[in-house]
């Protein structure tokens, strides 16, 4: 995906700041990252507190697999009825946003 259509889904936080990792990309907003792009899907950061959210919505947390076993990561799918819904999509993203802001430094 490029940085212009991720820009664009992002649109209802501001300005957010794209930087290459990890094969994929990190989604940033003043300074704090909230997404990443991986294989083309955009991934929200979740928390225990809007997870349950995510899944009841039917997002995939997205799981590698790791030396020894499955590696759980605390990003999320977004649910498909907002892939094509600007104002529901804008929802995600603030809880993805509010996620970011909890996190530890």
């Amino acid at each position: 995906m490029d940085n212009d259509a991720i820009g664009d889904m992002f649109v209802s936080l501001g300005e957010v700041t794209i930087k290459r990792m990890f094969g994929g990309k990190g989604i940033y907003h003043q300074g704090k990252i909230l997404a990443l792009e991986v294989s083309g899907d955009i991934l929200l950061k979740a928390d225990a507190m809007s997870a349950p959210e995510f899944a009841d919505a039917g997002a995939r947390q997205w799981v590698y697999e790791g030396k020894n076993k499955p590696v759980s990561m605390p990003y999320w799918s977004i649910p498909e009825n907002a892939l094509d819904d600007p104002d529901e999509l804008a929802k995600w993203v603030a809880l993805a946003w509010d996620a970011a802001l909890r996190a530890k430094k």
